[in-house]
C-alpha cells in the first residue's frame, strides 16, 4: 500500500512540475497569482489531512515547500507591464513601434484648442505651468482626456490579466509640443500610481528642438 501511494505522489508530481516548471520558465501570468492559494492549500493539507499509512517524507516534502519564501516571492516578481507613451508631430512620422506589437493606441489632439496659436505659449511646451493651467481650463480636453483614461484603463487591466508585457500609446497634434506633450504627461502621471505598470514617456518633438532640458525632463 506504501508504495502505491509513493507511486501516486510520483506521478503527480510529474504533471505538476512539468507544468509548474513551464509557467515560472515563461513567467505565466496565471501561473505566477496562483502560487500564494496553492501554498495555502499545501500548508492546509499538511495541517489536517490523515494518510491511511504514515509518509513522514511526503509531509516534511510538502510542509518544506509550503514554508517557501522563494515561492511566496514569485507572484511579486511578476514582470510589469510597460506602456510606452509619446508624443508627436502629425507633419512627421508617428513613432515607431520597437516591441513589434503594430503601434497600439494613437490619439489625434488636434481637435482641441491649440496654446501655440497664441504668442504667449509660442515658445513653451506642453511640460510648462503656463501651458498645462491653459489646457486644464478647457472643458473639451477634459472630455477628450475621459474618453482616453476609459479606453487605457481598461486595455492595462486586459493586458496584465493576460500576461502581456507592452503597450504602447501615443498623442499627436499639429507641432507636437503642447496639446500632445500635455496628454502624454497627464496620462504618465496617472499610469505611474498603478500597480505592476511600468512607465516611459518621450516627446519626438521636444527632443529634436532641444526642449527637454528647459522644461527639466
Amino acid at each position: 500500500m506504501e508504495h502505491y501511494y509513493a507511486y501516486v505522489y510520483v506521478r503527480i508530481l510529474q504533471a505538476l512540475g512539468a507544468y509548474g516548471f513551464r509557467g515560472f520558465y515563461e513567467r505565466k501570468a496565471h501561473f505566477l497569482q496562483s502560487v500564494p492559494y496553492a501554498l495555502k492549500n499545501l500548508r492546509w493539507l499538511a495541517g489536517h489531512v490523515k494518510l491511511p499509512v504514515a509518509l513522514p517524507a511526503l509531509m516534511e516534502a510538502l510542509s518544506s515547500i509550503a514554508a517557501s519564501e522563494k515561492l511566496q516571492g514569485l507572484a511579486s516578481t511578476e514582470e510589469s507591464l510597460k506602456v510606452r507613451i509619446f508624443s508627436f508631430s502629425f507633419h512627421r512620422e508617428m513613432p515607431a513601434d520597437d516591441a513589434g506589437n503594430g503601434g497600439g493606441f494613437v490619439f489625434d489632439a488636434r481637435s482641441l484648442p491649440n496654446p501655440g496659436r497664441e504668442e504667449r505659449f509660442r515658445q513653451l511646451t506642453g511640460q510648462d505651468a503656463a501651458v498645462i493651467d491653459y489646457l486644464n481650463q478647457q472643458e473639451s480636453v477634459h472630455e477628450f482626456f475621459s474618453s482616453v483614461l476609459a479606453l487605457v484603463d481598461r486595455s492595462v487591466s486586459a493586458y496584465r490579466g493576460r500576461g502581456f508585457k507592452d503597450l504602447m500609446v501615443s498623442f499627436g497634434c499639429t507641432g507636437g509640443q503642447h496639446r500632445s506633450v500635455y496628454l502624454a504627461e497627464q496620462l504618465a502621471k496617472h499610469l505611474r500610481g498603478a500597480s505592476g505598470v511600468e512607465v516611459i514617456v518621450r516627446h519626438i518633438e521636444l527632443e529634436k528642438m532641444g526642449k527637454l532640458e528647459k522644461t527639466g525632463q
